[in-house]
């Protein structure tokens, strides 16, 4: 048998149709016929072999256990489709334009109160960035995963006020707003990443900046590399000096938060010297080793599926979420432009990637990291 089982499932004739999160689902009938589940094998080991699940009467035998089954022709899964990561920066009540600032990167705090009702009406739902590198999506059946990623550290993004004796998120800050929202609507997902500058201002308010980091792991966000001070990378001639501010960033990070690793880097503005690349990635700083497993850049478009042949997580692009002036291919634009079909659509099952036969070329069989391959 071949190292990655194809699975080819038969849509479901006879069950009533379930509406469940953002797909359907068929619910199993009582016999736990065959017709009603997708057939299962057992996951290849390391050595590269792959044991079917035993049939028939060997009452020592293994079974699968039934579960329910999306139905193929409504969900329409295709788990090589477009992620939109979207780059947020700054968070506002009101905003006045300026010559500096024409508000591209500002968002007001009403109208991230609408964008998340309107991604949770569109069916999206929010992955963490380690979930997507891990190949770890799950979100269910019919869903179209989205990160969101916020740059800079900024008091709009996140700042700690005190209520009733102890410290809480302001409800005036992105993630306040993301917390009243999740009391509501829990399965849009809590979570989203924060490049942060440690050597700069950090979620500026009450508490020390330990206490604003620790409050944002334990609500499940999670915090990513900025560099220290926010430099140009591009302009940085040294190898010496892009370890300083990335690994110099990580080092604080620690020291901060003892044990937490920032695994991933956003580029102060979208740029990095091509010859220094490789420090940005990985490297060692005063006896501290760090690793950047992705590297974000500045967002104009979505990003590849983990398991696609062009996934390249050194290099992911994101979507510039949509500022008070609204731009070609930011996130807006791309609602109306990018097709459900385009987008990575949830099997629902952690355990298997689903994709249309018109798409299983384009799966890297390398980067199934153990889950069955189910194409129909």
């Amino acid at each position: 048998m071949s190292k990655f089982a194809k699975i080819i499932p038969a849509l479901v004739i006879s069950a009533s149709i379930l509406l469940s999160g953002c797909g359907s689902k068929v619910e199993p009938e009582k016999n736990n016929s065959a017709q009603n589940t997708i057939q299962s094998t057992k996951p290849t080991d390391n050595q590269g072999s792959s044991t079917p699940v035993p049939q028939g009467n060997d009452t020592n035998a293994r079974t699968a256990t039934p579960k329910p089954s999306i139905d193929l022709s409504k969900v329409k899964p295709n788990e090589t489709g477009k992620i939109m990561v979207v780059m947020f920066h700054n968070f506002v009540e009101s905003f006045t334009p300026t010559k500096y600032d024409n508000g591209e990167y500002t968002t007001t705090f009403d109208e991230f109160r609408k964008l998340l009702q309107t991604l949770y009406d569109k069916n999206y739902r929010l992955v963490n960035v380690n979930d997507y590198l891990n190949n770890n999506i799950s979100v269910p059946a019919g869903c179209i995963p989205m990160m969101f990623t916020f740059d800079d550290g900024t008091s709009g993004q996140f700042n700690l006020v005190e209520e009733g004796g102890k410290l809480v998120a302001n409800k005036q800050s992105a993630v306040g707003i993301m917390e009243e929202f999740n009391k509501t609507h829990p399965d849009f997902g809590l979570k989203g990443t924060f490049y942060v500058n440690l050597g700069l201002g950090t979620f500026e308010g009450k508490g020390t900046v330990n206490e604003r980091l620790k409050y944002l792991i334990d609500q499940g966000f999670e915090i990513g590399n900025h560099t220290l001070t926010h430099i140009n990378l591009r302009e940085v001639k040294t190898a010496e000096k892009v370890l300083q501010e990335v690994g110099g960033n990580h080092k604080k990070m620690l020291e901060l938060v003892p044990d937490y690793k920032l695994g991933s880097l956003a580029l102060p503005f979208g740029n990095a010297t091509k010859d220094l690349q490789g420090y940005v990635a990985k490297g060692e700083f005063e006896g501290v080793s760090y690793e950047n497993r992705a590297i974000m850049e500045v967002g104009w478009d979505p990003t590849y599926s983990p398991v696609s042949k062009k996934f390249n997580p050194l290099s992911t692009h994101r979507v510039r979420a949509s500022g008070i002036k609204p731009v070609d291919t930011d996130l807006a634009w791309w609602l109306k432009n990018l097709s459900v079909g385009e987008q990575y659509v949830s099997d629902g099952d952690p355990n298997t990637v689903t994709v249309p036969k018109s798409r299983e070329e384009a799966v890297d069989k390398n980067k199934l990291n153990g889950k069955q391959l189910v194409v129909y």
